[in-house]
């Protein structure tokens, strides 16, 4: 790992064993891109990669001379109107309305380690080897402007984080109206765009698409990053898959509004932009203040979309992800919620507790419905005080009574919201966001609280330490179940109403971070009527999140296998529950049910003592199961072996880091008959270890199980024989491969 400035080309090298960026100082002081991919040697001069030329009717910069124009230059953080006529980087509104920037070098610095990004989540280091950071520093001579660009690049993994901070060191106000965190200028558009798309209760479904001439893009205008649309793209060559080729990740460490977007010109080069949503957005900044932008986090591989995915959950396992909690195992939890809904007493919670300590739960989880007068969704928020009515003995004896059994206790949180039909509204009216002599637009009979001012914060703040300070209390689920409109804020004045979509998540992170800060112990998860807010920022404050409302396994298969592709299993909330699903209404056998949930962190959502004896039984056995093997399964390799999105099967395993046990998820959703034979070759295995298949007692080397592949063949392949036990719809199982010493 190293970053090189050579000074006689005015050349910028970045590079460690996976890969090279490389920039240099163009002509006119902006700096240009010359090189993003494969580690190559350094050397002083990669000026021929610039590519620049001379093309008809290009604008040109200097006078009597046709020879340099920004319109064909690629370049790290552009500005528009100066001969470059994409979409630009950054956009600053003086004072006299003129939108046109002149960002030169000013020089630069090279430091070990990584710095902190104030108030925002952000990967780190823990050791100044790990990693090291460029900033480059440009002004604008007339305005005073200047303009940070961070680059840090890691020592392991073809990784490369990039942020960017605006300060006004001029002496008239500016308006930032586009702050954008990258800019990636490649020099060819034969990529596949790759994106994870859907909408509640069937998020992070891979979508794909060639990039042709004009823009494509996806983001979110909702004040969350959305169930719609993930803060994540893929850029991958046509001929790679999972196994191989060229393929680049781009993702955001942000939960607001966003835009992530290629736009490929008239002579098929592409520009890549990725940062907060410039539509929503404008930020003034007076002499003296600054502005930064969020992270993006940038991994190239030649291996294919898997080690793309394994490069995002180190990372994001290990630093970016924070904590108590980041390395350890997930407790095993049983949240009330389809059990009971609003409809619940302390007597009724205790006994669905009981059962679930006796099946071997360790976390039980009381979700929404026990605070203020919360009987429906209609009332209640806000005022987070335990239901007496319900909980006699407040949240504290309720807890205690959980931990005297053996088990910790959680509680479900909706922090950023309220309904009006609450004592927190009505003490404060003023302290939601609505727009004055406007209709106040309600999501699930709810209204946003104004979190971009700080009093906002601090009420609700105070409100959850009371109650983490007096019980014993090991988990909050943190739930936001609306989107923001009529997006006005009567706590700041008409010039900084553009601030408010991004002062508001600024708020919801600072609350996060004093929550997490004072109770360090307790497990956060994040959750947005499911994947709503599923994103890096997230990650920072909380190590898992609820992937999806839908629990449905079937549905699950997409949701989870989409997710993997940028997030770590030990990110995911998963949980068995009832069949019927009560989002779907499909029939899905308990076994299958827990498979797909394996491969998580592994819970359970509604009455064990509804299911039969036989059903508990099975129970106790999954979750026997799961505390054997979860640390495989939460922070082994992953890999995808068969994609849902392409066929009736999905396959996929973990692989522990030693690579002596692996776990092989096989799932079928619809049943054949007199089928044909099947096998699916694996991947991360020991050539030269001697695996025993658990499920059928043989053994193969893991050369044997990665080139000629593991058999998944059963009785639907020919005639299922009399006596044996039927195969049905949505059948799977798990495979347990242990190296034999």
């Amino acid at each position: 790992m190293n970053i090189v400035y050579h000074e006689n080309t005015r050349t910028f090298h970045l590079y460690n064993d996976r890969i090279s960026y490389i920039m240099t100082i163009l002509r006119n002081g902006h700096l240009g891109q010359l090189y993003f991919g494969k580690q190559i040697r350094d050397k002083e001069d990669f000026s021929y990669f610039l590519e620049m030329s001379e093309r008809p009717m290009s604008s040109g910069i200097y006078e009597n001379d046709r020879s340099f124009s920004l319109e064909h230059i690629r370049q790290e953080y552009p500005v528009f109107g100066t001969t470059d006529y994409r979409q630009p980087a950054v956009e600053v509104r003086q004072e006299n309305g003129s939108r046109i920037s002149n960002f030169c070098y000013k020089g630069h610095v090279i430091t070990d380690g990584k710095p902190v990004l104030p108030g925002l989540p952000a990967t780190y280091t823990e050791a100044d080897e790990e990693a090291k950071t460029l900033t480059v520093m440009l002004e604008d001579a007339v305005t005073g402007v200047q303009v940070e660009l961070y680059y840090t690049i890691f020592a392991r993994g073809g990784v490369l984080a990039r942020s960017v901070r605006i300060s006004n060191g001029g002496t008239q106000a500016v308006r930032l109206s586009r702050a954008m965190s990258l800019c990636l200028d490649l020099p060819d558009r034969e990529y596949v765009w790759q994106q994870l798309s859907g909408c509640w209760a069937r998020e992070c479904h891979i979508r794909t698409r060639n990039l042709e001439p004009g823009i494509t893009a996806i983001g979110s205008m909702r004040g969350n990053s959305s169930h719609e649309h993930n803060p994540f793209v893929v850029l991958r060559r046509p001929n790679a898959d999972e196994r191989q080729g060229e393929v680049i990740g781009i993702s955001l460490v942000y939960s607001g509004n966003f835009r992530l977007q290629a736009e490929v010109d008239a002579h098929d080069t592409l520009r890549l932009l990725a940062g907060v949503d410039p539509e929503t957005f404008e930020w003034k900044l007076e002499s003296g203040e600054s502005f930064q932008t969020p992270e993006a986090v940038m991994v190239y591989t030649d291996r294919g979309l898997n080690h793309m995915s394994q490069t995002f959950h180190k990372l994001y396992q290990r630093r970016l992800a924070r904590g108590y909690w980041r390395d350890r195992v997930r407790p095993i939890l049983n949240n009330n919620w389809e059990a009971t809904y609003f409809d619940f007493t302390e007597e009724r919670l205790v006994e669905i507790a009981s059962k679930a300590k006796e099946c071997g739960v360790e976390l039980f989880v009381l979700d929404d419905g026990w605070f203020g007068a919360r009987s429906s969704d209609r009332a209640g928020l806000g005022d987070w005080q335990a239901n007496r009515d319900r909980l006699p003995n407040g949240i504290t004896g309720l807890a205690e009574r959980i931990e005297a059994m053996g088990m910790r206790f959680g509680l479900w949180f909706e922090p950023e919201m309220t309904n009006k039909d609450s004592d927190f509204y009505r003490a404060h009216p003023d302290w939601i966001l609505a727009t004055p002599e406007r209709s106040q637009s309600h999501g699930r009979y709810q209204h946003v609280l104004d979190f971009s001012r700080k009093e906002v914060v601090d009420a609700i703040y105070e409100q959850m330490a009371a109650i983490l300070r007096e019980a014993k209390i090991s988990y909050i689920k943190w739930d936001m179940n609306r989107s923001i409109t009529e997006c006005y804020s009567a706590g700041w004045p008409a010039d900084r109403q553009g601030e408010i979509y991004h002062r508001y998540i600024l708020g919801v992170y600072d609350l996060y971070d004093r929550l997490t800060t004072e109770f360090p112990q307790v497990l956060f998860e994040s959750c947005s009527s499911g994947g709503g807010r599923f994103d890096p920022g997230m990650l920072y404050y909380a190590p898992q999140g609820w992937v999806s409302d839908d629990s449905d396994a079937v549905e699950r298969l997409k949701i989870q296998y989409g997710t993997s592709l940028c997030y770590p299993i030990s990110s995911m909330g998963t949980h068995v529950s009832v069949s019927p699903n009560h989002q779907v209404f499909r029939d899905t056998p308990l076994h299958t049910r827990a498979n797909v949930a394996y491969f998580g962190t592994f819970g359970y959502e509604l009455d064990l003592n509804k299911l039969s004896g036989e059903e508990n039984e099975e129970v106790k056995e999954q979750i026997a199961f799961m505390k054997k093997y979860r640390q495989v399964l939460q922070y082994g390799a992953f890999y995808r072996l068969k994609s849902p999105f392409e066929g009736n099967e999905t396959v996929w395993m973990a692989v522990s880091e030693d690579q002596k046990t692996a776990l092989v998820g096989w799932y079928r959703v619809l049943n054949g008959v007199n089928g044909t034979y099947t096998r699916v070759r694996l991947e991360g295995l020991n050539p030269s270890y001697c695996y025993r298949n658990v499920y059928s007692g043989t053994t193969h080397f893991g050369d044997e199980l990665m080139c000629a592949g593991l058999i998944t063949s059963d009785e639907t392949a020919g005639q299922v024989p009399a006596g044996v036990k039927p195969y049905t719809d949505f059948e799977s199982r798990i495979y347990v491969l242990e190296a034999e010493d």
